[in-house]
């Protein structure tokens, strides 16, 4: 990578939770761990949340798997990867990460499966 790429990180938000908000708000902590792990190696992170949670927000009351929330999540992105250079997927059984990947995939940008992965900038 010739410059800090966008770097979408996927992996479980909701996924293994029962839909418990501390326990989705553990994901979303370890889904900004790897960003931040993204910034250190010198990408611009992003993560789907952090755009589609302020926009539901805007909407009115939402729960978790409502019709708002089902109408940004994925498409949030969807449209986001078709920005970024490439995706680190986290472990964990994840649908729409996994959906992150396949559109991923099918567009060409790499996935990575650990920050160790990530190659960094180079240098001009």
């Amino acid at each position: 990578m010739n410059n800090p790429a966008f770097i979408l990180v996927a992996g479980p938000y909701r996924s293994g939770t029962g839909d418990d908000p501390a326990k989705i708000a553990l994901n979303l902590a370890a889904l900004e761990r790897a960003a931040l792990a993204v910034w250190k190696k010198g990408h611009i992170p992003l993560i789907g949340e952090w755009v589609a949670l302020p926009l539901m927000s805007q909407t009115g009351p939402w729960t978790i798997g409502d019709e708002i929330f089902e109408s940004l999540a994925y498409p949030v992105a969807e449209r986001l990867l078709a920005r970024c250079d490439a995706v680190l997927r986290l472990p964990g059984d994840s649908r729409g990460a996994d959906q992150d990947v396949a559109l991923a995939t099918k567009r060409n940008l790499p996935v990575y499966r650990s920050i160790e992965e990530v190659p960094a900038p180079a240098k001009d």
